[in-house]
């Protein structure tokens, strides 16, 4: 017997409630310290999950959890069945609380990060409390630490959201041979990668939002003498409102083992200024140099002033930052397997322009890499600089162009040099590759001018992590380009060893470190089965709304399979493969004077609604879906595939046959 969703909410309720009262977290510390340090002999073994279970039972936490919780004025079936329920949801809820015993070491050192609530979030003050069940715009909290990444349960939008988490974080020297060895207070003071806040709000239709980027100093923790500190953070907000506070979140910092001599205030605040002074002075000694490269640009000829040439760019927090700083080499391990595959995947990526307040044009902000993640969507340049990055972990010789498309629209796309000198073009955007061929500009003007072979009109500028190139030549025209950058009459280059000294990993502590992507979290064949009988349903509604009966053809429907497979494969290599068994496959299923009709159709989003909305727009949808004659039969196919970061590639098909009359 299983309890209805309002009840189980309800006993979910209770179970938080009565852990919040029992301060069932001080209790697992206490226990956990006390664990740690009675195994101090066994060092070298680190401490399991069974060994923790242990030391709570023998402490009573486990008990006591049980003990208060019971249930009056129901039947004996249905109180059986709420007992048995809470005995599970009980052991859950410790296994969650329970994560920290999970693969402790007793030989490293952990961060314990909690966030204890968010208030102050004012543009939700009018926000309604939802109803049990009610769909709701939702907060979710996502933390990137040293390469880990970490994201809180979706919580409602209020104006003191309940964001109550808590995350371990691995504390780990650097260096060969390090990383087994426990960090000490002087080692950690020397560790100036942030914990990195990007908070994101969700509302009813999937769309996303960024609403605050922030980085977080945890190294003050090093000077509490109880290894223990408890603060609010203020919140501020993206792009053009990043003067403006968004929220407040009380968090928490706790250091597990604690450290057996802390550190004093000063040496902490001491070793947090001299790394602001050092970067402040590497920033200003570039600036100096970036501008005494410039005259010398515009020195060259005075049409250089009206080139795209971008040197600096704008985070989302307003912060002014080198471009070269915004690519790395990023390897993707074993979530992408080629290049091309890489492409597919940047392409997921929906494609939106930074909001702006009123007119007055395009807002200037480039994302960070792990709020552009988080947020699953950006602009050209968010899409350009991940491709980039991902195409030189792949090993390529990899460069992002930065000028306009077609009505002088400015853009910004992906270029690879290949080892016999060939050009080609990568849209980020699309995932579409062109082979870049230049015009010769003293060719005879009777030779056949061949049409351009990309959509891109001009560049002004192309840079990696470790180059920046201006283009210098007589004119900016991509189809007259030629892409030598060893000739400095053709580009004009800026010092390595300058950008070296404010863009590598690690040289001014205002870089954001660069976060790991994620393997997807999304079953594919359930999200395809669960889409695809929210399109038959929906199908099924609009023809009884047009008194039409629907049969389907469950057999029709599986052989549209092996086509979404196809042209998913085809978006990925380039290659078609695949249509001639589909062909055969559908004739054998269509008889003799039937009519068979399909129409596929591409999606970044796993919407029903909004995706039968779009296809109906197209009349050739329409016809199928609304299909009036003889022994008419419908199929429909929908395929989820899902790539890093849960992005996905959604491809549907409808189709029917019917007897065709004359």
């Amino acid at each position: 017997m299983s309890l209805p969703p309002e009840k189980a909410s309800e006993l979910k309720q209770i179970i938080h409630n009565h852990l919040l009262k029992m301060d069932i977290h001080g209790k697992i510390r206490e226990v956990l310290a006390e664990t740690v340090r009675d195994d101090k002999d066994s060092a070298h073994r680190s401490l399991s999950e069974t060994d923790f279970l242990h030391a709570l039972q023998r402490r009573g936490i486990i008990d006591d959890v049980m003990k208060d919780l019971h249930f009056t004025q129901v039947t004996n079936t249905l109180q059986e069945c709420q007992i048995y329920k809470l005995n599970e949801a009980c052991y859950r809820i410790k296994g969650i609380l329970l994560f920290l015993s999970a693969n402790i070491d007793p030989s490293r050192r952990y961060l314990y990060l909690q966030v204890l609530g968010g208030k102050a979030f004012l543009e939700h003050l009018q926000e309604p409390e939802p109803f049990p069940g009610q769909l709701c715009s939702t907060f979710t909290l996502y933390l990137h630490f040293r390469n880990q990444r970490f994201r809180s349960k979706p919580v409602p939008c209020a104006c003191e959201p309940d964001l109550k988490e808590g995350f371990l974080l691995e504390i780990h020297k650097d260096g060969v041979g390090e990383g087994s060895k426990m960090a000490d207070a002087t080692a950690m003071l020397s560790m100036c990668d942030p914990v990195h806040f990007v908070l994101i709000k969700t509302d009813t239709s999937s769309e996303t939002t960024l609403i605050s980027s922030y980085f977080l100093d945890w190294r003050t923790v090093l000077a509490s003498p109880t290894g223990k500190t408890c603060f609010a953070v203020e919140l501020m907000g993206v792009g053009s409102e990043c003067k403006v506070p968004a929220g407040v979140l009380t968090v928490s910092l706790e250091l597990y083992p604690p450290l057996t001599e802390t550190l004093s205030t000063d040496i902490v605040s001491t070793q947090q200024s001299l790394e602001r002074q050092r970067t402040a002075e590497k920033e200003r000694l570039f600036l100096v140099y970036a501008k005494q490269w410039w005259r010398e640009f515009l020195e060259i000829r005075p049409s250089h002033q009206s080139k795209l040439v971008k040197i600096f760019a704008q985070d989302e927090n307003g912060v002014n930052r080198p471009v070269c700083s915004y690519v790395r080499v990023l390897r993707a391990g074993r979530l992408l397997e080629s290049p091309r595959q890489a492409a597919r995947f940047v392409s997921l990526l929906a494609h939106e322009k930074a909001p702006v307040v009123g007119g007055g044009g395009k807002q200037e902000q480039w994302c960070t890499l792990m709020a552009f993640l988080c947020r699953g969507k950006g602009d050209c340049e968010d899409h350009a600089t991940l491709l980039c990055s991902l195409l030189l972990g792949f090993g390529l010789d990899t460069y992002v162009c930065v000028g306009t498309k077609a009505k002088g629209v400015p853009h910004a796309w992906v270029l690879t040099r290949g080892t016999d000198g060939s050009i080609t073009f990568w849209e980020s955007l699309t995932a579409h590759r062109y082979l870049h061929r230049a015009i010769d500009p003293d060719a005879p003007p009777l030779a056949p001018t061949p049409k351009p072979s990309s959509p891109y009109r001009t560049v002004g500028c192309v840079f990696n992590h470790q180059t920046f190139l201006a283009n210098c030549q007589p004119s900016d025209a991509v189809e007259l380009c030629v892409f030598d950058f060893q000739n400095q009459s053709r580009w004009k280059v800026m010092s390595e060893e300058a950008l070296k000294s404010v863009c590598a990993p690690g040289s001014t502590t205002s870089l954001p470190p660069l976060p790991p992507l994620c393997a997807p979290s999304l079953d594919p064949a359930a999200a395809s089965n669960h889409l695809e009988l929210e399109m038959r349903y929906l199908v099924s509604e609009h023809r009884k709304d047009l008194d039409l009966v629907t049969v389907w053809d469950d057999h029709l429907s599986y052989l549209l399979s092996s086509a979404l497979s196809a042209y998913e494969l085809e978006r990925c290599t380039g290659v078609s493969c695949g249509n001639e068994e589909f062909q055969d496959a559908v004739r054998r299923a269509v008889p003799d004077g039937h009519t068979f009709k399909g129409f596929p159709i591409h999606f970044l989003h796993r919407n029903a609604r909004r995706a039968f909305a779009t296809c109906l727009r197209s009349p050739f949808c329409e016809e199928i879906v609304c299909c009036r004659g003889d022994h008419v039969r419908l199929a429909v196919r929908v395929r989820v595939f899902v790539y890093p970061e849960n992005a996905c590639a959604v491809w549907l098909m409808f189709a029917c046959k019917y007897r065709s009359v004359l």
